[in-house]
């Protein structure tokens, strides 16, 4: 089965069948490339779908991906952006192995393909030439042997007629055998030629030829293997990351196997609990007994009847009706406690604060009392000083339940431990440069590096001191110290066993700010607990007189809370000395106080202040 003896007259037909070949395997070229493309367009957008769902840094959601579900989900989103990554491999292998193999071998076969035809084309053009050699040769024979015919008539009648002379006769007889002579020559040219032009025929139609039509052949057969090839090596690329793609998969079950479901319910539990104890039963009053009422058991305080004492620290809860009372409505101006400006780095624990709160072991008047003479009385302004102090909440998270608040102190000494360690591995890299200066002053000037170590060491006191005074609170917290911020607390109507004693608070309408019953305002009652700075809440804060001025030495910028910045140069009035603690009270208008640095500022103070 061969083209040259089966297709020996299709020349033009199986040109026409080539150049399809060629186009076919063009499209599949195309074919191939819309298909990378498509499958980058893929991966990108698993990519982007992955990165939506990811946990934003430093935010709130990074804190849920502590639960198995939520690990298993975002290793589900880890997987499918591997699984993108297996179609971009898909993408890539296409393109290198298929098309731009197929596009190189296409520009070879077209170029193969012109020689062939153009080997064609020259052997049908000599062919055709011959013929044409042939065709006049033979009009040439038979033109020479009609004159030769002509001429021979002329001279047999030349011959027969007695009035023409013997010349004229001669001369048409040797005309005659010129024109036999001319007809001779033209036939053995003819003969010749045509031995010639049936040899040039022969070699053409079953050597010429074939041979060439061989050749494109084997050249169209080769394309049809190449595409073959190409399309078994499209499917084995994809066949090459299914596994991988199953791994992925793989992954993707065993995340989802891993979520724990009791875990996730402890978790919910050590996010959540506050620490306090559930409210005890609530004792059934008599109306019948003629008693002055003095406390009402519907209130939020424990019971406590007439001539019985203050419960002690640690007693259980009794009488509380917290679940009905809204934990964030109003409970903050109860329990929010006066913050002065933080203890200052230098103290050696967190309560050693200048005008800090009292003791708890003062009594003051009932916070019932001051409580109604609160909601009765203008709001003043002064009592949230400490809340546009402190930002968002007390710095010793005392705002917080006590396993909250011992959670967040923790973490709180976790980060400036962690900071303290960096600003250490700085100073320990400078040193070592430093040395390297001084060994090799060529190197630099090792007088440069000591600003830079005394800004480290500085930074480095300064944290140091933060976590004193964070784990000064959090010892109180786990070891149920007396804390600086000690007092009753009305969270969720409950207190903390260390910090509870007898309190009852009054109602104003029958129902709560969420809508639950309380007493009506009746059945107000007193209340006695331990002495507390809650009243100073709303006591009206008079700033503190002018003792002296000060000169800022240095530039301070007083990052921490109850701190304040200040420039070299500055001038500022003093309304607080130093008491030993190393910093100084100082203010710049009414609404700028706080402490410095005591050796940052020289103090100049008013000699009747200091006689006073």
């Amino acid at each position: 089965m061969s083209w040259g003896t089966e297709l020996w007259d299709q020349f033009d037909n199986l040109e026409k069948h080539t150049q399809w070949g060629i186009d076919v395997l063009e499209k599949y070229i195309k074919f191939v490339k819309e298909r990378t493309e498509i499958e980058l367009s893929y991966a990108k957008q698993l990519r982007n779908l992955s990165k939506k769902y990811q946990p934003k840094k430093n935010s709130k959601e990074e804190e849920e991906y502590r639960y198995t579900s939520t690990r298993a989900f975002l290793a589900t989103l880890n997987e499918m952006n591997d699984y993108a990554g297996q179609h971009e491999v898909i993408s890539e292998n296409m393109t290198s192995l298929i098309t731009g193999e197929l596009t190189r071998y296409v520009q070879e076969l077209k170029q193969e393909r012109k020689s062939h035809f153009h080997d064609g084309r020259k052997a049908q053009q000599h062919i055709e030439t011959c013929w044409k050699q042939l065709e006049a040769s033979k009009r040439r024979f038979e033109r020479d042997c009609k004159e030769a015919d002509r001429a021979q008539q002329y001279f047999e009648k030349m011959d027969a007629d007695i009035n023409v002379t013997k010349a004229d006769v001669e001369k048409a007889r040797q005309q005659a055998q010129l024109r036999h002579q001319m007809a001779e020559d033209s036939k053995a040219e003819y003969s010749s030629t045509l031995q010639k032009f049936n040899s040039e025929q022969h070699d053409h139609y079953y050597t010429h030829i074939p041979n060439i039509f061989q050749k494109i052949q084997e050249m169209e057969e080769r394309r049809i293997v190449k595409i073959g090839e190409s399309m078994k090596t499209f499917a084995e690329v994809d066949r090459q990351v299914i596994p991988i793609i199953g791994k992925c998969l793989d992954e993707i079950t065993k995340a989802a196997e891993s979520i724990d479901h009791k875990n996730d319910s402890q978790l919910v539990i050590e996010a959540f609990k506050s620490g306090f104890e559930p409210p005890g039963d609530i004792d059934f009053e008599d109306f019948t007994q003629p008693m002055k009422r003095t406390v009402s058991e519907s209130s939020l305080s424990n019971s406590r009847g007439e001539g019985k004492s203050e419960p002690k620290f640690g007693g259980k809860s009794k009488g509380k009706l917290w679940p009905f009372i809204k934990k964030n409505k109003l409970m903050s101006l109860l329990t929010s406690p006066h913050q002065p400006p933080p203890p200052p780095p230098a103290s050696a624990s967190p309560s050693a604060v200048p005008n800090g709160p009292q003791s708890p072991k003062q009594q003051k008047e009932p916070l019932s009392h001051r409580f109604n003479e609160f909601m009765t009385s203008k709001p003043k302004i002064h009592c949230f000083r400490s809340l546009k102090r402190g930002g968002a909440g007390p710095e010793d998270f005392s705002n917080l339940p006590p396993e909250q608040r011992r959670k967040k102190l923790q973490q709180k000494v976790d980060e400036l431990n962690k900071d303290i360690q960096k600003e250490m591995d700085q100073r320990d890299a400078l040193t070592k440069m430093k040395d390297v200066y001084i060994k090799n002053p060529q190197m630099g000037d090792a007088a440069s590096v000591d600003h830079r170590l005394a800004e480290l060491g500085q930074n480095i006191e300064k944290l140091r001191l933060e976590v004193q005074k964070f784990e000064g609170w959090l010892a109180e917290v786990e070891g149920r110290l007396p804390m600086r911020t000690e007092q009753p607390r009305r969270q969720s109507g409950l207190y903390e066993a260390q910090n509870t004693s007898a309190v009852n608070s009054c109602a104003q309408d029958r129902e709560s700010p969420d809508g639950s019953y309380t007493e009506e305002q009746s059945q107000e009652t007193e209340m006695k607990v331990p002495a507390t700075d809650f009243d100073d809440e709303f006591d009206d804060e008079e700033p503190l007189p002018t003792i002296g001025t000060c000169k800022a030495l240095y530039t301070f910028e007083g990052q921490n809370e109850g701190t304040i910045s200040v420039a070299e140069g500055e001038m500022l009035y003093v309304i607080e000395e130093d008491k030993g603690d190393g910093w100084t009270r100082i203010r710049r208008n009414e609404d700028e106080e706080g402490y410095v640095p005591t050796s940052y500022v020289e103090v100049y103070l008013d000699k009747n202040a200091k006689d006073s």
